[in-house]
């Protein structure tokens, strides 16, 4: 008796196509990829190097000087009075803060006359001398203004009294004030 054996279906079966992933579940994938590869590595330094002998690090000796020091004392670099007194009041606006309205604020910041009149520490004619260069630089880019103090408070940033301020001090320097 010859018996016939069922047919083999060589066919695939139909598998569904993959689903299109979002660009947040490919992050998330990534992400998880990343990691563990980073897990690996870590373990394959701790591994590697375990052989090194190491000291701990005692950190009283490696800190020597002041932790904070503030910021450095500005070198003047004009030779002249006037123009070393204006890049001082420059220097001091650019990290003491500016203000508008007032000589000082309650912050401590200054306005451009309050910053010439803090570096001229006292020395009233310097201080008109550093005003009237300052007023003269203002004028000359902005044409008739009444004062320094005006100019001032007539802006909303310090970008340019500030601009202004280190102009001035280079004039200063070019007129030999």
């Amino acid at each position: 008796m010859h018996q016939t054996r069922p047919a083999i279906d060589r066919t695939t079966p139909a598998t569904p196509a993959p689903a299109e992933l979002t660009f947040d579940e490919r992050l998330a994938f990534i992400n998880t990829a990343m990691t563990l590869r980073l897990d690996e590595a870590k373990v394959a330094y701790e591994v590697n190097t375990a052989h090194i002998p190491t000291e701990p690090v005692d950190l009283a000796a490696v800190v020597t000087g002041p932790i904070d020091t503030g910021p450095a004392p500005l070198a003047d670099l004009y030779p002249t009075p006037v123009a070393a007194l204006l890049q001082r009041a420059h220097h001091r606006l650019f990290t003491g803060g500016w203000c508008s309205g007032a000589l000082v604020d309650e912050d401590g910041a200054r306005c451009m006359l309050g910053a010439i009149r803090a570096e001229a520490r006292g020395d009233s004619g310097l201080e008109a001398d550093a005003a009237a260069v300052l007023l003269d630089v203002i004028r000359r880019r902005f044409g008739d203004v009444d004062s320094v103090p005006s100019f001032n408070d007539a802006h909303g940033s310090a970008r340019v009294p500030l601009r202004m301020v280190d102009q001035a001090a280079g004039l200063a320097d070019a007129r030999g004030l």
